[in-house]
C-alpha cells in the first residue's frame, strides 16, 4: 500500500466503543445483528484467556482499504504512468481515483500497479487525497495484491497498514475484535495481522486492515464497523510464531 491516503469508510464512523465488546460468534457474513442465543458458551473466555497472552498496546481507531480491480469500474478514460512519467495504462477514471486512494489495484491486463511516488506532475490529481500519484508496475504472480511499506508482497486479512513511529514494521499484532470472522475460504480468522504498511493518514493509534476485494471489505465492516476501536496487542505467541514461519517461506 503505502498509499497517500487511508481508505474511507464505508459507511458513515460509528460510535466509538472501549474496544474488544463485539461478540461476532453467531454473526452471519454480511448480517446486521448477531444471535442473542450463545451455543459456544466456553469460545468468549478462551479469547480473553489469549488476549492476555500478549501485552496491549491499546485501544486503535480501525478502518479498512481494499486491492480495485479495473475489471469492475468502466466510462472515461485517465492514463497511469510510472515514476518516470511514462505510461503505464489508460485506465475508467473511477477506476484512477479509487486505486490513487487505496494504493494497489489490478488492471485488466491482469497487472498489478502499486504506490510509486506522489507529487506526479504528469499524473491526474487524486480527488480524495489532491496528491498527484505515479504507480510501479509489478509482477502479478509475486505481487498479487500489491507491495507494502516493506517492499514485500501484502495478504488480504493478514496485511495491516500502522503509524510505524507507534507499531514498529513487521511486527505480528493480534486483535480479539476479529476473531472468528469469516474469511472468503469458508474458514474464520485467528485474531493475528501482520504490520507490513503505512497510509499517510495512519497516524497515532490508528489500524487500517487490508481487506483485498471491495466485497469482502463491505463484508467485514458490517461485523466490525469503521472506527469503533479495537484493541491491539503485541507478542502473542500464535501471531508471533505465524509471522515466523512466514519470514522462512
Amino acid at each position: 500500500m503505502t498509499s497517500p491516503d487511508d481508505t474511507p469508510p464505508i459507511d458513515e464512523p460509528h460510535k466509538k466503543s472501549s474496544g474488544y465488546t463485539m461478540d461476532t460468534r453467531t454473526r452471519v457474513i454480511g448480517g446486521d445483528s448477531a444471535s442473542d442465543e450463545d451455543d459456544e458458551p466456553s469460545t468468549h473466555e478462551e479469547h480473553r484467556a489469549e488476549s492476555v497472552a500478549g501485552q496491549s498496546i491499546g485501544v486503535f481507531r480501525n478502518t479498512y482499504y481494499s486491492f480495485p480491480q479495473e475489471a469492475d469500474y468502466s466510462g472515461a478514460k485517465t492514463t497511469v504512468f510510472d515514476a518516470s512519467c511514462k505510461p503505464i495504462a489508460s485506465v475508467p477514471t473511477t477506476f484512477h481515483d479509487k486505486v490513487c486512494v487505496q494504493g494497489s489495484g489490478r488492471l485488466a491486463s491482469g497487472q498489478t500497479i502499486s504506490f510509486a511516488k506522489r507529487n506526479c506532475t504528469c499524473a491526474a490529481e487524486c480527488p480524495r487525497s489532491k496528491q498527484k500519484i505515479c504507480y510501479e508496475a509489478l509482477s502479478p504472480t509475486q505481487f498479487p495484491y500489491g507491495r507494502g511499506a516493506l517492499g514485500k508482497p501484502i495478504t488480504p486479512f493478514r496485511t495491516i497498514a500502522v503509524d510505524s513511529a507507534v507499531v514498529t514494521l513487521d511486527t505480528a499484532v493480534y486483535m480479539p475484535a476479529f476473531v472468528g470472522l469469516p474469511l472468503p475460504d469458508g474458514g474464520k480468522h485467528d485474531g493475528c495481522f501482520f504490520a507490513e504498511d503505512r497510509g499517510m493518514k495512519v497516524v497515532g493509534k490508528s489500524v487500517d486492515v487490508f481487506a483485498g476485494s471491495e466485497g469482502d471489505l463491505a463484508r467485514w465492516n458490517k461485523l466490525v464497523p469503521t472506527a469503533q476501536g479495537v484493541e491491539m496487542f503485541v507478542g502473542h505467541p500464535r501471531c508471533d510464531a505465524l509471522l515466523a514461519s512466514k519470514r522462512q517461506r
